[in-house]
Parts: C-alpha cells; structure tokens; sequence
C-alpha cells in the first residue's frame, strides 16, 4: 500500500473528505435504485391482491 497508517489512507493527503464523500454519495444512490422498484413492486403486488378480493366480493 502506499499509505503508511490507516489514518493516512482515509485522510489521503486532504482528500479524502471528498472521496469518502462520493463513495458515500455513490452507494446511497445504488442502494436507492435497488429499494425503490422492489418497493414499488411489493405494493403493486398488495394493491393487486386488495382489488381481486374486493371484486369477488361484489
């Protein structure tokens, strides 16, 4: 490694305040990209079910 300490490689000379920053960024919006739809999905699925029961009652 380059980098002597940990300390060192998570500072990386002044830096790292922006790297770790769009690392943070960057997997906040993968993760979001990957929740929403199963989301989405899960209540479409719900709303379905909901609808079918509701017209066999009537």
């Amino acid at each position: 490694m380059q980098f002597e300490t940990l300390s060192d490689f998570l500072l990386m000379d002044g830096h790292g305040v922006f790297v770790w920053a769009v690392y943070a960024l960057t997997s906040l919006v993968l993760i979001t990209l990957a929740v929403v739809p199963f989301r989405r999905s899960r209540q479409f699925w719900i709303e379905q079910t909901m609808r079918i029961k509701r017209e066999r009652r009537e």
